[in-house]
């Protein structure tokens, strides 16, 4: 993902919205989302290149989403890959904070990231450009290409968009979806130098990315209701910004207890417990 702001306890029917776009080069292989079958235990999209995940779900609860870190530093040679990190939580048995503290001696070895992890009970954050892993408290958050909560101006402006929806006791995807699909590019001051040149610096401002090359390939809406009802749908997009695909899941997660974290401070078929993808592809 490139760009996400998600509610973690804060809303009285969902544990966890999360909502998101993933941004990358057009040519760059990916198949959409699906329950993989070389591993059920796994729902989400998959970067056929390197066959991670930027955003996942299992059945037992727990989920995990990685963001790029926007830096000037030269890609780690030979550096693994950061969509694997995803499949290991979620296929995993260790909690968040032991996940954490057991990659932060090998997360030099990765190009710059930002990762959360979590499970029924717990959200943690870490990125190997900050300091050490953390418990997120419920509340509102915000990511992109840089630390927890960077104030960047798209990440503003859809943080405060999100927390307009979030006073709403119902939340629908379809608002979700619209408040991703904002398009709009930053200008004069509220341009950020990130280090990019300046006309990639106005095409990556805007939440949604419109360019033949590179932009968004899709928007992601994830909602995890107190009950373990949980519903991932995925919109897939064109080089010209043209939904092309659409998938929904939903699951009750298995709700397995997790004794560990109390030591711890409109047109798409509903898929329920089963493979299946809507998409045009």
């Amino acid at each position: 993902m490139c760009l996400l702001v998600l509610a973690w306890k804060h809303h009285p029917r969902y544990r966890l919205i999360l909502a998101g776009n993933r941004d990358e080069f057009h040519d760059r292989p990916a198949a959409p989302l699906n329950w993989w079958q070389d591993d059920p235990r796994i729902l989400g999209g998959r970067d056929l290149k390197a066959n991670g995940t930027w955003l996942g779900v299992a059945r037992s609860g727990r989920f995990g989403v990685v963001t790029n870190y926007r830096d000037l530093q030269a890609p780690v040679e030979n550096a693994p890959s950061r969509g694997q990190l995803i499949p290991r939580f979620l296929t995993g048995a260790t909690s968040p904070k032991e996940f954490l503290d057991d990659l932060r001696g090998a997360a030099p070895r990765y190009s710059g990231f930002n990762l959360l992890v979590g499970g029924t009970r717990a959200l943690y954050y870490f990125s190997n450009r900050g300091p050490n892993p953390r418990a997120l408290a419920p509340g509102v958050y915000g990511l992109s290409n840089h630390l927890l909560d960077t104030p960047w101006p798209k990440l503003a402006r859809t943080r405060e968009r999100f927390n307009t929806l979030l006073s709403q006791p119902e939340i629908s995807p379809e608002d979700l979806f619209a408040m991703l699909a904002d398009r709009e590019q930053a200008t004069g001051t509220d341009l950020p130098s990130t280090g990019l040149p300046e006309d990639w610096e106005r095409v990556v401002s805007a939440p949604f990315i419109v360019n033949e090359r590179y932009g968004t390939r899709c928007s992601s809406v994830l909602l995890v209701e107190r009950t373990g009802r949980t519903i991932l749908q995925e919109r897939r997009f064109d080089a010209a910004g043209i939904q092309s695909g659409n998938s929904r899941f939903e699951f009750t997660s298995a709700e397995v207890p997790e004794v560990w974290f109390e030591a711890e401070d409109p047109d798409e078929t509903v898929a329920t417990d089963t493979s299946f993808d809507s998409s045009p592809e």
